[in-house]
């Protein structure tokens, strides 16, 4: 059993890394090709069926994905954008759950229990797709900002909605007033105990001075923010953003450069073995759907995943501009501090709302059978639904994606944005050199420096201060050739190094404490380059 395990685990590493470099290939992004490839392997003769545990992907596979992108988005933006971020994921997937719930019980009769608890599932869409395609196309920061904001905080909505709507059909009671107290009472809640456990992971991690030990606490912090809001009844996503958002804010000061380094490789592979197997995973479930599939008629799947599809893609469509202009229609104050953005971002932002992972996860999890013994109502098909809305959002408006960014002219605006923030970033970086420089000057004078550890300094920041160009358009150009004679030069005292290991005039510590420094070198050339592609 183990090793049919271990086999499966490297078969499907070995098919999401084929997928990555065809999707690096095609210029794609690996999350829609993942969902095929599964899909494809789900048909094919002798392949084992993968079935996905929803409690797996709950409590396990969620956590670190949102606490990583926490961690990652930016505080003073998040919070500047609070208002679009929170018109998304609560009032949008609010609204789509009713929208898709009415549709369900008007058009297909189901009751309205289980109609909500459809809605609930597929409301919530996943940026993971979208993000990758939109920061690829160099679109306008603000865009990139809300859609993760809102991938942050939307999944919180949804499941809870979701256990409201199952604890009514399962029980066959419901209150509106009980709800609405008990979800502001979980948003409270898991936002106090989400800055409390970023607090306490940032003093362990500064207290115990120890790379490998703050990398450990850093990949604990996201569990313990949401299993326990999570076991009292609440969804855990909102104090895992809550950890996350406090972590990023405070943890420049806090965290070591060593930290920063390793930590950046560190959660970079964990998110993206985690996203590689969820995607795959998900298109694996085609062959346990297909099978529960043929209890129904074609017909009733069919319709149910075709008006369900159609209401989630219209009913964004629907909030979206409205949730966007309607504010500054009706407040003078708000236009004029926050002027209203063109109509292709609004178009922009609604045509992404492709669903992923978390809703087959919310279906999967639907109990077998409620209070009196009966079986869940249309949980099959439900789960089916599910699956198709995901298939079609995911493939469908993710291949067009790239289309509809070009069409709509944001990759040019993106472009322009750029390379403001890259004359800022100059600016700053003299600003910088200027402060360490007056710093060095008083220092110098309280500490009564001698004059060769002034020119030591001294010649440092000269060197520095050389490399930051007047000019933007000359400096990138100046700075591309400078980088290529670099990374030429690396190469060959790196070649030179490993002669001299060859030769045993070194030993092998010797060796990788040069080439460390080398690798450190060429890391940071290489993050430069990223920065100014898009230029």
């Amino acid at each position: 059993m183990m090793t049919s395990t271990i086999q499966t685990l490297l078969l499907l590493l070995a098919i999401g890394v084929a997928v990555a470099i065809v999707a690096q290939r095609l210029k794609l992004a690996p999350s829609i090709l993942l969902v095929v490839a599964g899909v494809v392997l789900a048909v094919v003769p002798g392949i084992p069926a993968v079935e996905l545990a929803p409690e797996f992907v709950l409590l396990v596979i969620l956590p670190p994905l949102i606490y990583s992108a926490g961690v990652s988005m930016s505080w003073r933006e998040f919070r500047f954008n609070l208002r679009p971020i929170a018109m998304l994921a609560f009032g949008c997937v609010i609204f789509t759950t009713c929208a898709v719930a009415g549709a369900v019980h008007w058009l297909l009769g189901w009751q309205w229990g289980t109609a909500f608890v459809l809605g609930a599932i597929v409301a919530p869409p996943d940026v993971v797709a979208p993000l990758a395609i939109a920061r690829r196309l160099g679109m306008p920061r603000r865009i990139l900002v809300v859609l993760e904001g809102e991938g942050l905080a939307n999944d919180a909505t949804a499941l809870i909605l979701y256990r409201f709507a199952v604890a009514a059909v399962a029980t066959g009671v419901f209150s509106v007033s009980q709800a609405a107290g008990t979800f502001a009472l979980i948003v409270v809640g898991e936002l106090a105990w989400g800055i409390g456990v970023g607090w306490l992971a940032l003093r362990l991690r500064h207290w115990v001075h120890n790379t490998r030990v703050e990398i450990t606490l850093s990949l604990m912090t996201p569990y313990v923010a949401y299993w326990v809001p999570e076991h009292f009844g609440g969804s855990g996503v909102l104090a895992t953003v809550a950890a996350g958002l406090y972590v990023s804010w405070n943890g420049p000061r806090l965290i070591s450069a060593a930290t920063r380094l390793q930590g950046i490789f560190f959660w970079d592979l964990v998110i993206y073995l985690i996203e590689s197997f969820v995607f795959l995973l998900t298109g694996l479930q085609a062959r346990t759907l297909i099978e529960k599939a043929q209890a129904f008629p074609l017909r009733d799947i069919l319709l149910a995943t075709a008006i369900t599809t159609a209401i989630v893609i219209v009913a964004r469509f629907i909030w979206m501009f409205p949730g966007i202009y309607g504010p500054r229609w009706i407040s003078p104050a708000l236009r004029k501090r926050d002027p209203s953005p063109p109509w292709q971002w609004a178009f922009a932002l609604a045509f992404t709302g492709v669903r992923g992972v978390v809703s087959l996860a919310a279906a999967l999890a639907i109990p077998l059978a409620t209070a009196s013994g009966a079986g869940f109502p249309q949980r099959d098909l439900i789960l089916f639904v599910t699956f198709g809305v995901i298939i079609v959002t995911l493939v469908g408006q993710g291949l067009m994606l790239p289309s509809v960014i070009r069409w709509l002219g944001l990759g040019r605006e993106g472009k322009a944005e750029q390379r403001r923030e890259h004359e800022a970033e100059l600016a700053a970086r003299s600003e910088a050199i200027q402060a360490a420089y007056q710093h060095l000057e008083r220092i110098a004078a309280e500490r009564n420096l001698s004059a060769e550890t002034r020119a030591f300094l001294n010649s440092r920041h000269d060197h520095r201060i050389r490399q930051v160009p007047a000019d933007l358009d000359e400096g990138l150009a100046h700075t591309r050739e400078n980088n290529d004679l670099r990374m030429e030069l690396i190469a060959a005292e790196r070649d030179f190094l490993y002669e001299l290991l060859r030769q045993g005039k070194i030993t092998d510590e010797a060796r990788r404490r040069l080439e460390r420094e080398l690798d450190l070198e060429e890391a940071t050339i290489l993050s430069k380059r990223e920065v100014e592609t898009p230029l």
